[in-house]
């Protein structure tokens, strides 16, 4: 289920943000508003629910031994 506040990544190969990720900042009527802050820009998009993807929080971390 996608939130306010979840991290997603873009899974519409077709759109041009396609493998960016971002924060949900609000859902409403099956869209969300996406959040993508990069270097010296941020841009609030909306998108379909079904274009997003929901990232797993520990993705990218390393476990520790």
């Amino acid at each position: 289920m996608i939130l306010p506040g979840t991290a997603v990544r873009v899974k519409n190969i077709d759109d041009t943000y396609y493998g960016f990720q971002g924060l949900v900042q609000r859902v409403t009527d099956n869209k969300a508003a996406v959040l993508f802050e990069g270097g010296n820009w941020d841009k609030l998009i909306t998108f379909q629910l079904s274009e997003l993807e929901i990232l797993e929080p520990t993705a990218g971390r390393k476990k520790a031994k």
